[in-house]
């Protein structure tokens, strides 16, 4: 009994410990900032960027930009080709002067402004496939620690194996119209008519429709899943019903009218996918303490005068091929997937609605505009008439965001979208 009692005090006594304690983030001696590099060369006809910077010590810091480098490209037929200093880290290609070749080699060439030369290994432009077909279907996956199902709409693409490669990654950009529910249509004036007593005397408000309704926006969003897949058996065959992205209809506004999603396949070496596949390692188990810890993601660029220093990130070469895939809201209802519903505050209000028992003057429509607007950060939506005297009986706010589309989104179009089909 006396070994429980100690047991359950020593117990309380951690926990009384743990819950006093400020967490506390050590500075570790000895730390040296490591260069990041973030690079991309394909076969497209664009600029190419590769992103440099370095990495940070402290938690709630941001990653430092390398903005003073030289960078070149060299390939095996002895070419050269400088990248543009855009400044901030970033650094481009001409798209004119310099576009790459399926077949050639190339490699990277980073200098620092402290004369620190830095190299990628070669990488060779594998070809790459055509994508055969995108579709997509009802689907679900599991969430809340897979106790619940939650249902929505997965892309899928077929595609044929490469004769000359046997790793694939993919990734896409997503493109979707949407609408806000209560579009602003009025804005909100006011006339005087001279003064009472040194007072200005407000009249009735001059309400005048907005020249441009702020009803329907595009947004756009890059993928961060990594998708890859190896053919391990060295069997050429097809992919057929290959998984691309999943979207919760229920939680996101990308199915409530047009949605376009652009996927691109890419032909990639060995020893990239390695490196996707641990990042990918890393983010899935990482975060569990009995999981796999978290490992050192080989790079392929190394310092020519020091090949022992460590340097993150990978400079990826590959060919690449795309496919789009449009669909609209009367695809989406012939799968019967729950909708989307944008939460949203929809109220009516006059003066009588902000009446006080203190001797103050009445309230006005000023008064009304004023605390939801500029008190209260709703948005003035339209005012309501009575048909039979044309007086102002209602004002009607909402939420910004249900209001103005360019809040969360752009009202340009996007240059593909009068080819939706």
């Amino acid at each position: 009994m006396n070994n429980k009692l100690k047991i359950i005090i020593t117990f309380l006594a951690i926990l009384l410990l743990a819950t006093c304690i400020d967490p506390y983030v050590p500075k570790l001696a000895g730390y040296n900032s490591l260069l990041v590099v973030d690079g991309l060369l394909t076969n497209e006809n664009s600029a190419y960027t590769v992103r440099l910077s370095r990495t940070f010590q402290e938690h709630d810091s941001t990653p430092v930009r390398v903005s003073d480098a030289t960078l070149y490209l060299t390939d095996d037929n002895g070419n050269t080709s400088y990248f543009i200093n855009l400044e901030n880290g970033i650094y481009k290609t001409d798209s004119i002067d310099f576009r790459g070749v399926v077949g050639r080699t190339y490699v990277l060439h980073i200098l620092t402004k402290e004369n620190e030369e830095y190299e990628s290994d070669p990488g060779l432009m594998l070809p790459v496939p055509d994508i055969d077909n995108i579709h997509f279907g009802r689907d679900q996956q599991l969430i809340n620690n897979s106790t619940q199902n939650q249902d929505g709409v997965s892309f899928y693409l077929d595609s044929k194996w490469g004769d000359n490669n046997e790793y694939y990654r993919w990734s896409f950009d997503e493109t979707w119209e949407f609408r806000v529910p209560f579009p602003k249509k009025f804005d909100f004036l006011f006339m005087w008519d001279g003064h009472d007593h040194g007072e200005v005397i407000p009249t009735a408000p001059r309400l005048i429709p907005v020249s441009q309704i702020k009803e329907y926006c595009w947004k756009t969003n890059q993928s961060n899943d990594i998708i890859i897949r190896s053919d391990l058996n060295g069997q050429k065959g097809s992919f057929q019903n290959q998984p691309i992205n999943f979207i919760a209809s229920d939680k996101s506004d990308r199915l409530s009218l047009k949605y376009s999603i652009l996927v691109k396949q890419y032909s990639i070496s060995k020893e990239e996918y390695q490196f996707w596949n641990n990042l990918n390692k890393i983010s899935v188990e990482g975060g569990d303490i009995f999981a796999r810890q978290p490992f050192a993601v080989t790079s392929n660029i190394h310092n020519i005068k020091n090949p022992d220093e460590r340097v993150l990130g990978y400079f990826k070469v590959s060919a690449v091929t795309q496919k789009r895939k449009n669909i609209t809201i009367s695809d989406i209802a012939k799968l019967s997937v729950p909708a989307f519903h944008q939460s949203c505050v929809i109220m009516d209000k006059e003066p009588l609605d902000f009446e006080t028992r203190c001797q103050c003057p009445p309230k006005t429509w000023d008064d009304v505009y004023w605390y939801m607007t500029i008190a209260s950060n709703y948005a003035f939506v339209q005012p309501y008439y009575n048909p039979a005297t044309h007086d102002l009986v209602k004002m009607e706010f909402t939420t910004q965001e249900c209001a103005d589309c360019e809040l969360t989104g752009t009202s340009k179009k996007p240059d593909f979208w009068d080819e939706f089909n």
